[in-house]
């Protein structure tokens, strides 16, 4: 087979002989690399993001593979994503971390490449440049962090941050408690040890077929994370002699199967958006619906946080991501392939669940149902989303007064306002967190329960915006609702007092007026100004889409291909 690479290295012409001379004077002989299959190493490594403070080692770990499978190894340092630091949200950046991946790939020497992220946007936007760009693929998840501990207790990034930021704000813990839990709670490189946005996403990227088995599931500082790095390396290798690309894997049963599995583990909402934009890049057609129908069906095994009890090393002791799908077996598609070469079947052959607690069976799960229900109604005509296993089951069928909150700023200025005419059954709404009003749908989502409330023993309420929230986060939270406020979507005309309602059974979120006073206020809405001027904001805001369609931009997700580059 003629590699891809070839096409700069080998020939008699000018540019060919610039190729190797530039290959001379980065230190490389020519028995090196020619002739040799290119393996793009894609690493999202950066001094900012904890979560992935390890795949520098790791990467070199990938390059061990890679020689010893008989390629040769380029590393490529791509954004960082840090879910911790990026402001406003790094959801504004995935789209374009998904065009540099797929302009490197597109524009070097390369044959293969080996994606490493895993925080939560860096899995989705790596993935969606890679199905792109089309070549031999293989993902290692940057896998999750160890158990947090305090004072005896195990913490859990994220979710025991958000409650005991409740407890501290109704004061029923210290400051120096407080000091004490901040020290605690992150231990290691890795990612949130929760069920949160990245555990489910990786989980969802092994569930497609893009990892080697049982990846998604290893923790960030075991041994078996470094020899799953080198022979994810060693395999990539294999792909190009196969023949055997992402476009090969990623098929619509694979995303089915994607869809199922986050399900039931009791993913984070995070991911029908991005499902929603990697199938779009697969020209897959992929829907809420599709989330919905499937959700009636399969049921949630994963005792992981913040829908069940443990955490993620808990869960790879008790089989991992392959003990989980060896429940779901008879319901998924084994026959497809996967990057090992072999039927996804194949791959999940002798997986066994060794701990019934945390990854429970059939007959006994955490809920019925998938857990993410789809919501529609005058509120939401495009849909919306909330994790309702992670709820309080009171506030599953709920009418209560709207109290508004016009964007964020306006809510940090408000909320905690002893004179705010709020009461544990008012539902809270947030106006402009969305897509292009967050801007870049930041996680606000989880809207904070009022102090006055907290301190009267409320922990959970009817939260309702056009936001995210972090998959970690818990609570009667609808999120993602469609279309957003900022262009003119229902949200933007609640007013305080309209009673709304949520009905998780009948798939509803709706304010109750008429059709009639709906359409009076639709017509005093005044559009507000964009929020970005120039640069990547401007791009951004003028072609990302709604968040039923993934939040892509337009002109990646539509069909048709570009030409190879000229390299001679």
């Amino acid at each position: 087979m003629r590699l891809r690479s070839a096409e700069w290295f080998e020939g008699e012409g000018l540019r060919a002989f610039s190729h190797n001379a530039r290959a001379r004077q980065l230190g490389l002989n020519a028995d090196e690399h020619l002739g040799k299959p290119v393996i793009a190493i894609l690493n999202t490594w950066s001094g900012i993001n904890p979560c992935h403070m390890h795949l520098r080692e790791r990467a070199q770990q990938v390059e061990r593979g890679v020689w010893q499978a008989g390629g040769f190894p380029l590393e490529f340092p791509v954004s960082t994503l840090s879910e911790t630091y990026q402001k406003p949200t790094p959801m504004l950046y995935r789209n374009m971390l998904s065009m540099e991946t797929e302009e490197v790939l597109r524009s070097y020497p390369v044959d293969g490449c080996v994606l490493m992220g895993g925080c939560d946007k860096t899995t989705p936007a790596l993935l969606m440049g890679a199905a792109s760009a089309g070549l031999p693929t293989v993902f290692v998840p940057a896998g999750p962090m160890l158990r947090g501990h305090w004072r005896g207790e195990r913490l859990a990034s994220g979710t025991d941050m958000w409650r005991f930021w409740d407890e501290k704000r109704a004061g029923t813990i210290s400051s120096g408690d407080w000091a004490e839990i901040q020290s605690g709670l992150a231990r290691s490189p890795g990612t949130c040890m929760t069920m949160g946005t990245a555990s489910t996403m990786t989980a969802a990227a092994e569930a497609l077929g893009l990892t080697l088995p049982g990846a998604s599931s290893i923790p960030a500082v075991d041994s078996a994370h470094h020899r799953m790095a080198a022979a994810s390396g060693a395999r990539v290798v294999e792909m190009v002699r196969e023949g055997l690309t992402i476009g090969d894997v990623l098929s619509a049963e694979a995303y089915e199967d994607a869809i199922r599995t986050v399900l039931a583990l009791g993913g984070s909402t995070n991911s029908y958006i991005h499902l929603i934009a990697m199938a779009g890049r697969s020209q897959i057609p992929l829907s809420l619906d599709d989330f919905d129908r499937l959700s009636r069906e399969v049921p949630v095994l994963a005792s992981v946080q913040p829908a069940g009890e443990h955490l993620m090393e808990d869960f790879y002791y008790a089989g991992g991501l392959r003990g989980l799908l060896s429940r779901l077996r008879d319901s998924l598609h084994l026959e497809r392939i996967t990057v090992t070469g072999r039927t996804f079947g194949e791959d999940l052959d002798g997986a066994e669940v060794y701990d019934a607690a945390v990854i429970r069976p059939l007959d006994d799960p955490i809920s019925p149902e998938g857990g993410l229900a789809v919501l529609r109604g005058n509120l939401a005509p495009d849909g919306a989303v909330v994790k309702y296993v992670a709820a309080d089951p009171a506030l599953w069928r709920h009418t209560g007064p709207a109290v508004v909150f016009h964007g964020y700023q306006d809510l940090r200025a408000r909320i905690n306002d002893p004179a705010l005419d709020v009461t544990r059954d008012s539902v809270i709404v947030l106006a402009g967190g969305g897509p292009k009003g967050g801007p870049g749908m930041p996680e606000y989502g989880m809207l904070p329960i009022p102090d006055k409330l907290l301190r009267e023993g409320v922990r959970d309420m009817v939260r309702v915006s056009d936001a995210r929230m972090s998959g970690t986060s818990y609570g009667a939270c609808v999120l993602h609702v469609a279309p957003e406020a900022h262009v003119g979507g229902p949200l933007a005309l609640v007013r305080d007092g309209d009673l709304v309602t949520l009905d998780v059974e009948a798939r509803v979120l709706r304010v109750e007026i008429s059709d009639e006073e709906m359409a009076r206020r639709r017509d005093a809405w005044t559009a507000p100004p964009p929020k970005f001027e120039r640069g990547y904001g401007a791009l951004y805001y003028e072609h990302i889409t709604q968040a039923d369609q993934g939040c892509d931009f337009e002109f990646l997700s539509r069909p048709g291909k570009n030409p190879e580059p000229n390299a001679h």
